[in-house]
């Protein structure tokens, strides 16, 4: 997270090879109240991106040398920053690998600057970067089992160590929690925890979840905790 505390605004860091893309965006996102900066090339966005600046990341895929997806495994190495990817329309392979690797969400290209800005917005107000102040309750751990989560700090431990996760793997798994025992659809998982609706023949929120159900440690009969259920979504199991 970026340690310029007296500045409020949230900061962007965009990174695409296409200057003319850049400069579109950077104008539009400045407009709408986002301090942004932008780069030009994989390695010097990943400079950036690692440099505390930042709230949040917008990663084009398709770039020379190093390209989006190799830039996104060397941030996701060191930081839990946000990252949107910028992926080629129907191209499933990079938004999956994406995913896999962490990236928080994707936006397919071309999008408008409207799209991409309240894509922003959403993960943003989803990982407390900005979007309010939090109430008492979420002041206090939650808990299911040896699983806990304190909202806000965005903190969760798991038989009492710390849970790595990125911002979009923990509001998921926050609303798992929050509604253990019952099964929660991939709807309300994708409008709740991505903050926006499921698409047709989406698979963000099945690869989110199976990358969450690799770091939780199994349950004691050897299943996962997170279980599958047909036509109804995933639920947190109780054990």
């Amino acid at each position: 997270m970026r340690d310029d505390a007296t500045n409020t605004s949230p900061r962007v860091l965009l990174v695409d090879d296409d200057r003319e893309l850049l400069e579109l965006l950077n104008d539009y996102l400045t407009r709408e109240g986002f301090n942004v900066d932008t780069a030009s090339d994989g390695n010097t966005g990943v400079s950036a991106a690692l440099s505390g600046r930042h709230d949040i990341v917008v990663l084009d895929v398709m770039m020379p040398e190093v390209n989006g997806i190799q830039a996104l495994g060397m941030i996701r190495a060191q930081s839990k920053l946000p990252i949107l990817m910028l992926t080629a329309k129907g191209d499933d392979t990079d938004r999956i690998m994406g995913l896999e690797l962490g990236a928080d969400d994707y936006v397919p290209k071309p999008c408008t600057p409207r799209e991409l800005c309240a894509r922003l917005r959403a993960i943003l107000n989803r990982s407390g970067t900005q979007g309010g102040s939090q109430s008492v309750k979420q002041s206090q751990p939650i808990a299911v089992g040896e699983l806990k989560m304190w909202p806000t700090q965005r903190r969760v431990e798991s038989e009492g160590k710390p849970l790595e996760l990125t911002s979009s793997e923990y509001n998921l798994l926050e609303l798992l929690v929050r509604h253990a025992g019952t099964p929660v659809s991939k709807e309300t998982l994708s409008l709740e925890g991505l903050g926006r609706p499921l698409g047709r023949y989406e698979r963000s929120i099945d690869v989110h979840i199976s990358s969450i159900r690799r770091k939780l440690p199994a349950l004691s009969d050897g299943r996962s905790m997170i279980q599958t259920v047909i036509r109804k979504g995933y639920q947190l199991v109780v054990e």
